[in-house]
Protein backbone atom coordinates (compact mmCIF):
# COMPACT_ATOMS: atom_id res chain seq x y z
CA UNK A 1 0.00 0.00 0.00
CA UNK A 2 2.75 2.70 0.81
CA UNK A 3 4.85 1.67 -2.17
CA UNK A 4 1.19 2.42 -4.32
CA UNK A 5 0.86 5.96 -2.30
CA UNK A 6 5.24 6.31 -2.70
CA UNK A 7 4.52 5.95 -6.47
CA UNK A 8 1.06 8.42 -6.95
CA UNK A 9 3.41 10.58 -5.19
CA UNK A 10 6.59 10.66 -7.59
CA UNK A 11 3.79 11.05 -10.45
CA UNK A 12 2.04 14.33 -9.20
CA UNK A 13 5.35 15.53 -8.06
CA UNK A 14 6.51 14.93 -12.40
CA UNK A 15 3.48 16.06 -13.55
CA UNK A 16 3.47 19.77 -11.48
CA UNK A 17 7.40 20.26 -12.30
CA UNK A 18 6.00 19.39 -15.86
CA UNK A 19 3.30 21.81 -15.96
CA UNK A 20 5.62 23.99 -14.14
CA UNK A 21 8.34 23.94 -16.76
CA UNK A 22 5.39 24.46 -19.55
CA UNK A 23 4.44 27.37 -18.05
CA UNK A 24 8.06 28.94 -17.51
CA UNK A 25 8.75 28.70 -20.91
CA UNK A 26 5.46 29.93 -21.77
CA UNK A 27 6.21 33.34 -19.33
CA UNK A 28 9.71 34.06 -20.75
CA UNK A 29 8.61 33.72 -24.68
CA UNK A 30 5.98 35.80 -24.07
CA UNK A 31 8.12 38.11 -22.43
CA UNK A 32 11.21 38.11 -25.24
CA UNK A 33 8.58 38.58 -28.21
CA UNK A 34 6.90 41.47 -26.11
CA UNK A 35 10.31 43.14 -25.45
CA UNK A 36 11.60 42.39 -29.14
CA UNK A 37 8.21 44.15 -30.60
CA UNK A 38 8.97 47.07 -28.12
CA UNK A 39 12.76 47.41 -29.00
CA UNK A 40 12.39 46.96 -33.02
CA UNK A 41 11.65 50.06 -34.59
CA UNK A 42 8.65 51.26 -36.50
CA UNK A 43 9.24 50.36 -40.16
CA UNK A 44 7.32 51.95 -43.46
CA UNK A 45 7.23 48.24 -44.05
CA UNK A 46 5.74 47.09 -41.00
CA UNK A 47 3.09 50.05 -40.46
CA UNK A 48 1.88 49.75 -43.97
CA UNK A 49 2.50 46.32 -45.39
CA UNK A 50 -1.34 44.87 -46.06
CA UNK A 51 -2.38 41.55 -46.37
CA UNK A 52 -4.02 40.28 -49.28
CA UNK A 53 -7.73 41.06 -49.74
CA UNK A 54 -10.56 38.08 -49.64
CA UNK A 55 -12.12 37.19 -52.75
CA UNK A 56 -14.73 34.33 -53.21
CA UNK A 57 -13.57 31.15 -55.47
CA UNK A 58 -15.13 28.62 -56.81
CA UNK A 59 -12.20 26.20 -56.01
CA UNK A 60 -12.30 26.98 -52.21
CA UNK A 61 -14.61 24.94 -49.63
CA UNK A 62 -15.42 21.26 -49.16
CA UNK A 63 -17.11 21.05 -52.70
CA UNK A 64 -15.25 23.25 -54.19
CA UNK A 65 -14.68 22.97 -58.38
CA UNK A 66 -13.00 24.68 -60.81
CA UNK A 67 -14.63 27.34 -62.95
CA UNK A 68 -13.61 26.12 -66.56
CA UNK A 69 -14.55 29.41 -68.10
CA UNK A 70 -12.50 31.69 -65.89
CA UNK A 71 -9.60 29.14 -66.01
CA UNK A 72 -9.50 29.69 -69.78
CA UNK A 73 -9.62 33.49 -69.32
CA UNK A 74 -6.93 33.11 -66.84
CA UNK A 75 -4.99 31.16 -69.55
CA UNK A 76 -6.06 33.87 -71.93
CA UNK A 77 -4.11 36.72 -69.87
CA UNK A 78 -1.35 34.78 -68.85
CA UNK A 79 -0.75 34.27 -72.70
CA UNK A 80 -0.90 37.33 -73.47
CA UNK A 81 0.61 39.47 -70.80
CA UNK A 82 2.36 37.76 -68.39
CA UNK A 83 3.98 34.85 -70.87
CA UNK A 84 6.00 38.40 -72.04
CA UNK A 85 8.11 38.09 -68.86
CA UNK A 86 7.23 35.17 -66.99
CA UNK A 87 7.67 31.43 -67.57
CA UNK A 88 5.77 28.09 -66.68
CA UNK A 89 8.32 25.64 -66.42
CA UNK A 90 6.03 22.85 -64.74
CA UNK A 91 2.91 23.44 -67.02
CA UNK A 92 3.21 21.19 -70.39
CA UNK A 93 1.26 22.26 -73.52
CA UNK A 94 -1.19 18.95 -73.13
CA UNK A 95 -2.18 20.00 -69.78
CA UNK A 96 -4.66 22.79 -71.23
CA UNK A 97 -7.24 19.93 -72.25
CA UNK A 98 -7.87 19.35 -68.48
CA UNK A 99 -9.11 22.98 -69.15
CA UNK A 100 -11.05 22.13 -71.36
CA UNK A 101 -9.21 22.63 -74.55
CA UNK A 102 -9.21 19.70 -77.32
CA UNK A 103 -6.30 18.12 -78.81
CA UNK A 104 -6.60 20.26 -81.85
CA UNK A 105 -6.34 23.42 -79.70
CA UNK A 106 -3.46 22.28 -78.13
CA UNK A 107 -1.80 21.00 -80.91
CA UNK A 108 -1.95 24.64 -82.54
CA UNK A 109 -0.84 26.49 -79.36
CA UNK A 110 1.91 24.01 -78.99
CA UNK A 111 2.80 25.19 -82.86
CA UNK A 112 2.51 28.68 -82.20
CA UNK A 113 5.56 28.52 -79.88
CA UNK A 114 8.98 28.18 -80.44
CA UNK A 115 10.92 25.30 -77.82
CA UNK A 116 14.75 25.02 -77.42
CA UNK A 117 15.91 22.33 -79.78
CA UNK A 118 18.78 20.59 -81.31
CA UNK A 119 19.85 20.83 -85.31
CA UNK A 120 20.16 17.25 -86.27
CA UNK A 121 22.29 18.36 -89.04
CA UNK A 122 24.99 20.36 -86.71
CA UNK A 123 23.86 19.96 -83.35
CA UNK A 124 23.73 22.69 -82.47
CA UNK A 125 20.88 24.37 -80.20
CA UNK A 126 18.01 25.81 -82.40
CA UNK A 127 14.47 26.21 -82.02
CA UNK A 128 11.44 24.51 -82.76
CA UNK A 129 7.86 24.65 -82.82
CA UNK A 130 6.17 23.10 -80.06
CA UNK A 131 4.49 19.82 -79.40
CA UNK A 132 1.96 18.98 -77.12
CA UNK A 133 4.65 17.30 -74.74
CA UNK A 134 6.61 20.33 -74.68
CA UNK A 135 6.26 22.63 -71.65
CA UNK A 136 5.71 26.05 -71.70
CA UNK A 137 8.90 27.89 -72.47
CA UNK A 138 10.76 30.53 -71.06
CA UNK A 139 10.19 33.77 -72.53
CA UNK A 140 14.15 34.28 -71.78
CA UNK A 141 17.28 31.66 -72.93
CA UNK A 142 18.88 32.57 -70.04
CA UNK A 143 18.94 34.02 -66.28
CA UNK A 144 21.30 36.83 -67.14
CA UNK A 145 19.12 37.60 -70.29
CA UNK A 146 16.11 37.84 -68.09
CA UNK A 147 17.73 40.05 -65.80
CA UNK A 148 19.27 42.52 -68.48
CA UNK A 149 15.67 42.88 -69.74
CA UNK A 150 14.59 43.25 -66.63
CA UNK A 151 16.75 45.96 -64.33
CA UNK A 152 18.51 42.83 -62.65
CA UNK A 153 14.95 41.82 -61.45
CA UNK A 154 14.83 38.43 -62.79
CA UNK A 155 10.83 37.50 -63.31
CA UNK A 156 9.76 34.63 -61.25
CA UNK A 157 8.44 31.79 -62.67
CA UNK A 158 4.46 31.20 -62.18
CA UNK A 159 4.08 27.86 -61.93
CA UNK A 160 4.09 27.33 -58.34
CA UNK A 161 3.55 30.83 -57.46
CA UNK A 162 -0.05 30.60 -55.75
CA UNK A 163 1.51 27.51 -53.40
CA UNK A 164 4.97 29.88 -52.92
CA UNK A 165 2.89 32.79 -51.44
CA UNK A 166 0.69 32.50 -48.07
CA UNK A 167 -2.97 32.96 -49.63
CA UNK A 168 -1.48 32.58 -52.78
CA UNK A 169 -5.07 33.29 -54.69
CA UNK A 170 -5.93 36.00 -52.70
CA UNK A 171 -2.19 37.63 -52.95
CA UNK A 172 -1.93 37.44 -56.54
CA UNK A 173 -4.81 39.25 -57.19
CA UNK A 174 -4.25 41.99 -54.63
CA UNK A 175 -1.01 42.38 -55.72
CA UNK A 176 -1.96 42.79 -59.63
CA UNK A 177 -4.85 45.47 -58.39
CA UNK A 178 -3.17 47.13 -55.83
CA UNK A 179 -0.46 49.47 -57.44
CA UNK A 180 -0.95 52.90 -56.43
CA UNK A 181 0.65 55.93 -55.43
CA UNK A 182 2.70 56.40 -51.77
CA UNK A 183 -0.23 57.03 -49.69
CA UNK A 184 1.17 60.81 -47.64
CA UNK A 185 0.36 59.30 -44.47
CA UNK A 186 3.78 56.73 -45.55
CA UNK A 187 5.37 60.18 -46.80
CA UNK A 188 4.25 61.98 -43.46
CA UNK A 189 5.31 59.54 -41.06
CA UNK A 190 8.47 58.00 -42.69
CA UNK A 191 9.75 61.28 -44.42
CA UNK A 192 12.87 58.63 -45.60
CA UNK A 193 10.92 56.62 -47.12
CA UNK A 194 11.77 55.78 -50.58
CA UNK A 195 11.56 53.50 -53.57
CA UNK A 196 14.52 52.14 -56.07
CA UNK A 197 14.84 54.58 -59.28
CA UNK A 198 12.89 51.69 -60.81
CA UNK A 199 10.31 50.48 -57.96
CA UNK A 200 6.85 50.56 -58.10
CA UNK A 201 4.25 51.38 -54.72
CA UNK A 202 2.64 48.45 -54.00
CA UNK A 203 1.39 47.77 -50.38
CA UNK A 204 0.40 43.74 -51.07
CA UNK A 205 4.35 43.27 -51.55
CA UNK A 206 6.47 42.95 -48.61
CA UNK A 207 8.98 45.82 -48.98
CA UNK A 208 6.15 47.72 -50.77
CA UNK A 209 7.92 48.16 -54.11
CA UNK A 210 7.81 46.33 -57.04
CA UNK A 211 10.05 45.96 -59.70
CA UNK A 212 7.18 44.59 -62.14
CA UNK A 213 5.63 47.84 -63.45
CA UNK A 214 1.34 47.15 -63.34
CA UNK A 215 0.91 44.55 -65.92
CA UNK A 216 -2.81 44.75 -66.28
CA UNK A 217 -4.92 48.15 -67.48
CA UNK A 218 -8.65 47.87 -68.68
CA UNK A 219 -9.01 45.90 -72.12
CA UNK A 220 -5.38 44.99 -72.46
CA UNK A 221 -7.27 41.20 -73.73
CA UNK A 222 -10.49 40.49 -74.91
CA UNK A 223 -12.20 37.81 -73.76
CA UNK A 224 -14.05 34.66 -76.35
CA UNK A 225 -16.93 35.28 -73.91
CA UNK A 226 -17.54 38.63 -73.66
CA UNK A 227 -16.46 39.28 -70.09
CA UNK A 228 -15.43 42.56 -69.67
CA UNK A 229 -11.89 42.49 -69.10
CA UNK A 230 -11.65 45.00 -66.17
CA UNK A 231 -8.13 44.63 -64.25
CA UNK A 232 -9.95 42.73 -61.52
CA UNK A 233 -10.94 40.89 -63.32
CA UNK A 234 -8.57 39.80 -65.56
CA UNK A 235 -6.44 40.00 -61.81
CA UNK A 236 -8.91 37.37 -60.35
CA UNK A 237 -9.55 35.07 -63.70
CA UNK A 238 -5.30 34.86 -64.04
CA UNK A 239 -5.25 33.83 -60.21
CA UNK A 240 -7.35 31.21 -60.71
CA UNK A 241 -5.32 30.18 -63.69
CA UNK A 242 -2.03 29.99 -61.71
CA UNK A 243 -4.10 28.68 -59.01
CA UNK A 244 -4.94 25.27 -60.90
CA UNK A 245 -1.39 25.17 -62.44
CA UNK A 246 -0.09 25.32 -59.22
CA UNK A 247 -2.25 22.27 -58.09
CA UNK A 248 -4.42 20.79 -61.25
CA UNK A 249 -5.68 18.09 -58.85
CA UNK A 250 -7.15 20.38 -56.03
CA UNK A 251 -10.58 19.46 -56.82
CA UNK A 252 -9.92 15.91 -57.84
CA UNK A 253 -8.60 15.72 -54.14
CA UNK A 254 -11.41 17.12 -52.78
CA UNK A 255 -13.25 14.91 -54.43
CA UNK A 256 -11.37 12.13 -53.17
CA UNK A 257 -11.67 12.71 -49.67
CA UNK A 258 -15.39 12.67 -48.80
CA UNK A 259 -15.86 9.53 -49.94
CA UNK A 260 -12.79 8.25 -47.78
CA UNK A 261 -14.25 10.47 -44.68
CA UNK A 262 -17.54 8.73 -45.44
CA UNK A 263 -16.10 5.01 -45.31
CA UNK A 264 -13.79 5.66 -42.25
CA UNK A 265 -16.90 6.46 -40.33
CA UNK A 266 -18.93 3.56 -41.85
CA UNK A 267 -16.07 1.51 -40.77
CA UNK A 268 -15.47 3.20 -37.16
CA UNK A 269 -19.44 2.35 -36.44
CA UNK A 270 -19.26 -1.21 -38.11
CA UNK A 271 -16.00 -1.64 -35.34
CA UNK A 272 -17.96 -0.44 -33.06
CA UNK A 273 -21.28 -2.55 -33.30
CA UNK A 274 -18.52 -5.42 -33.47
CA UNK A 275 -17.18 -4.89 -30.58
CA UNK A 276 -20.57 -4.96 -28.74
CA UNK A 277 -21.64 -8.35 -30.40
CA UNK A 278 -18.37 -10.14 -29.77
CA UNK A 279 -17.95 -9.13 -25.84
CA UNK A 280 -21.90 -8.95 -24.67
CA UNK A 281 -21.88 -12.51 -23.34
CA UNK A 282 -18.75 -11.45 -21.40
CA UNK A 283 -19.66 -9.96 -17.85
CA UNK A 284 -16.95 -7.67 -16.20
CA UNK A 285 -15.63 -8.83 -13.14
CA UNK A 286 -15.99 -7.67 -10.04
CA UNK A 287 -13.26 -5.85 -8.28
CA UNK A 288 -12.29 -6.24 -4.60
Amino acid sequence: MSKLLSIRLVAILVGIGFTVAVLWAFVTGAAAVIQEGELKPATAEHEFHKHPNKYAWSFDGPFGKWDVQQLQRGFKVYNEVCSACHSLKFVSFRDLEAIGYDESQVKAFAASKQVPGVDPATGEATTRPGLPTDYFPSPFPNAVAAAAANNNAIPPDLSLITKARHDGSNYVTSLLTGYQEIPAELKKEFPDFALSPTGHYNPYFANLGLAMAPPLSAGAVTYDDGTDASVEQMAKDVSAFLTWTAEPSLVKRKQTGWPVLIFLLFATVLAYLSKQQIWAAVKPKKRG
